[in-house]
């Protein structure tokens, strides 16, 4: 995540006094996301900072982070980590780990937490003599079971660029708040780019399609600039690639889905060509991006979100739509601006899903080995060797996810980018910290904000866990009010039909109420210039993520229709062109 200190300064300046003057006529999204919002264009822009359902709830009130309403600091996040999560291997058995791994795709779309040059804080295990102000490594304790036989005595964490920094980390009495660097939108920024500039860099400017580079007869992304700094090659000829986002080469099957929407673009492009020869570079470009987003937007609202979200209770709270026509429910009063709570705390629920081996299929769906993922992280050469893209498409659509649950796999919790050193980090005490850094208020401050009463006491969690559970937690925390967000979501039973406890439910309805209702460019908006005529919608509605990764995927001819959920009976494999598609002739 490195972006330069003075151009996110810049950036900032520029919002104070951004775009009096919006194009009012145009059909397009802007790159930044500014202009979305006629009244208030810098809502939902990149570069600003994220919004909050409470105040931020700092160490000192300003800037610190958040500490024990004691005054002291707050448990260990390692000590949270190994005390109160397991590592059994628990599968979610109705989906398939493209589930969760369209989660991340949806997650860093809508987030990129801003950093400069970091410093370092933890080096190879041991903290640095003169620690740098934004410093928050993770103390691991000596008898740590699987650290401590290394001598690990810290986890490195940089704190996230906030409003202070900006101003030389002068915060003039104001609370401190956190830099998103890219649009709080679902628009597929992390396919486009975050600003103009950056998607000057993605783009061929023929034919309106986006750079690839061609090899052994198939496309992919061009090869990064600076390919030794932005992931860890082995040999000179590994492959790392440049995308709209910085964090697309971390696992192979993230990379999978950003190459999908990236051929998607293409694909669409070409086809609008073919249909629309009159049509300039810049048009076809504009006219595929929005039709690419919009594809996207329905199956994250239509086909994803239900799963945890309950398609009742996403209809009643208006998330989905009634009827097959426009459904119009923007509202320039609704800030879409991705909210840190969301972000930096409920979202990272999905963590507890991931899963340390990655499976390869066949066309068959027969097993044919598997990948550990710290082998290849930053490191996507597998992908262009031996059919592994292809394997790696079907094994996510075969291979189930982890639960959400209590159990992290020991290879995220212990060993994740273990090439750093001998054991790696800890994904899930980077989450808790991640929390603290950014002052989100604590478990009992959500659950009285969703109406669900606060907790005064250690007796009234036990309506969420054992009494077990509730001892650990006693015994870690000295106030109820100190538990983290972060850590209490995962205790609560999740509501029927969805798979998310209250608080967590609560926190991303609102957020996903609010980037629907929020973004007058959402692809179902029928009073914008140029909004998509009814054929059109119903075009878009045929979207699947099954029909977008067979048309992606190079000897993968076959593909369950609901490919987020397991292959059975009701959902069996059928051939990729029977699968609806999206007919360009309507344009």
């Amino acid at each position: 995540m490195r972006f330069l200190c003075k151009v996110i300064i810049l950036v900032v300046i520029c919002v104070k006094n951004v775009l009096t003057a919006c194009d009012t006529s145009t059909p397009y999204r802007t790159f930044d996301g500014s202009c979305n919002n006629l009244q208030n264009p810098s809502w939902g822009m990149a570069n600003t900072p994220y919004g909050r359902l409470l105040a931020a709830d700092y160490g000192d009130g300003i800037i610190t982070p958040r500490r024990s309403r004691t005054g002291v600091e707050l448990p260990s996040a390692r000590l949270l980590s190994l005390r109160l999560f397991n590592e059994q291997t628990i599968f979610d058995p109705r989906s398939t780990l493209v589930n969760m791994q369209f989660g991340q795709i949806v997650a860093h779309d809508m987030g990129l937490r801003a950093s400069s040059s970091d410093p370092v804080c933890c080096q190879n295990g041991r903290l640095v003599t003169s620690p740098n102000r934004r410093c928050y490594s993770i103390p691991v304790l000596p008898n740590d079971p699987v650290l401590g036989a290394g001598g690990i005595q810290c986890l490195d964490l940089v704190r996230t660029l906030n409003t202070c920094d900006v101003n030389g980390g002068n915060c003039g009495g104001k609370q401190a708040q956190q830099l998103n660097a890219a649009t709080s939108f679902l628009d597929l920024s992390l396919v486009y780019g975050n600003s103009a500039q950056q998607n000057a860099q993605l783009r061929s400017f023929v034919g309106g399609r986006m750079k690839v580079e061609n090899r052994n007869g198939t496309d992919w992304p061009p090869r990064h600039p600076q390919s030794n700094s932005a992931c860890t090659l082995n040999l000179a000829t590994d492959t790392c690639y440049l995308t709209g986002d910085e964090r697309s080469n971390i696992t192979p099957e993230l990379t999978i889905l950003h190459i999908v929407f990236l051929r998607e673009h293409n694909r669409i492009a070409q086809q609008l060509c073919k249909l629309r020869p009159l049509w300039n570079d810049e048009k076809v470009f504009q006219e595929a991006r929005r039709i690419n987003i919009a594809q996207y937007q329905h199956i994250v609202y239509y086909e994803w979100l239900p799963y945890f979200l309950s398609p009742d209770q996403m209809v009643q709270r208006g998330l989905l739509g009634r009827t097959r026509d426009y459904v119009n429910d923007y509202s320039s009063l609704i800030n879409p601006t991705a909210l840190n709570s969301h972000a930096n705390g409920a979202f990272r629920y999905f963590h507890s899903a991931i899963l340390g081996s990655l499976s390869l299929h066949q066309e068959s769906r027969a097993y044919a080995g598997a990948l550990n993922i710290n082998d290849h992280m930053f490191n996507p050469t597998v992908l262009e060797r031996n059919d592994g893209y292809s394997m790696l498409t079907r094994g996510m659509t075969t291979q189930p996810m982890g639960r959400n649950d209590l159990s992290f796999d020991a290879e995220i919790k212990h060993f994740l980018f273990r090439f750093r050193d001998r054991f790696g980090t800890d994904l899930k005490a980077l989450d808790i910290q991640r929390s603290r850094d950014h002052g989100i208020a604590g478990y009992n401050a959500f659950r009285q904000y969703c109406g669900l009463g606060r907790f005064s006491r250690w007796e009234d969690f036990t309506g969420l866990r054992g009494p077990m559970d509730i001892q650990l937690l006693n015994s870690l925390y000295r106030t109820v009010d100190d538990v983290d967000l972060t850590v209490a979501e995962f205790f609560e039973r999740h509501l029927p039909g969805t798979q998310a406890g209250p608080t967590y439910h609560c926190i991303l309805m609102e957020q996903f109420l609010r980037t629907r209702r929020g973004d007058r460019f959402f692809f179902e908006n029928g009073n914008t210039p140029g909004a998509f005529t009814p054929s059109q919608l119903n075009e878009i509605r045929k979207a699947s993520m099954a029909r977008l990764l067979c048309d992606n995927s190079p000897n993968v001819a076959q593909m369950q229709p609901r490919a987020f959920q397991q292959v059975i009976n009701g959902n069996p494999l059928v051939s990729c062109r029977t699968l609806p598609a999206l007919d360009v002739r309507f344009w």
